[in-house]
């Protein structure tokens, strides 16, 4: 079911009011598509974050499962088959893809068949997961490998966010910001890398523009 937009349209303004009509539309292909994946046997769990731009194995879906509170770059690749040898074997392999609770996965990763993905496991982007990942861990590569812990990786994060610049979510929309504050968070930026904090938050609250799955009806 197509979720309520929890902002209002800007009236005032054409250029305004075609953006914000243009959003709605590209939110609603986005919803049609979970309940089309859904309808072919296809798992796929709440607040999911999973942008049209994945390339999702259609003709082998009921084969993949994503839990709850998953995120996925843009441009993850998730297969089900591999057809590679089907010329000299007259035989596809097929096998499962599950995608545990809390995993999240960075942009142009490739899952090919047959692998697991652990509870609160992050892959990096770029990634070819060819192999099962365990959970509460960090892997990137090809062929993607363990880095560290989940525990690791967020202790690494909260000690640098105690001394780097941090910009609140609300105010680092590009499509809101002024020349000021992009200025601003160049020069903040200039010197290594910050944080834009609150999005999650946001999004849980649903005061984002961020689309993600609800419960199936």
């Amino acid at each position: 079911m197509f979720t309520r937009p929890t902002s209002r349209p800007p009236w005032l303004g054409v250029g305004n009011l075609k953006g914000w009509l243009a959003e709605r539309y590209r939110a609603w292909l986005t919803e049609r598509r979970w309940r089309a994946l859904r309808s072919l046997g296809m798992r796929i769990g709440v607040n999911v974050n999973l942008p049209r731009s994945v390339w999702i194995d259609t003709s082998h879906c009921h084969l993949i499962s994503i839990g709850d509170h998953c995120g996925f770059g843009d441009g993850v690749c998730i297969l089900a088959h591999d057809a590679l040898a089907n010329e000299f074997l007259d035989a596809t392999r097929v096998g499962q893809v599950t995608i545990r609770e809390s995993c999240h996965i960075g942009a142009r990763t490739v899952i090919l068949p047959g692998v697991e993905i652990g509870p609160r496991a992050i892959v990096g982007a770029n990634s070819v997961v060819t192999r099962s990942i365990p959970a509460d861990s960090v892997a990137a590569g090809n062929p993607a490998k363990v880095l560290c812990t989940l525990t690791e990786y967020l202790a690494r994060h909260r000690a640098r966010l105690e001394r780097a610049p941090r910009f609140p979510y609300h105010e680092s929309d590009i499509r809101s910001m002024s020349e000021t504050a992009k200025a601003r968070m160049r020069a903040l930026l200039a010197e290594g890398d910050g944080y834009i904090v609150g999005g999650y938050a946001a999004q849980l609250e649903g005061n984002t523009d961020q689309r993600v799955t609800a419960k199936p009806v």
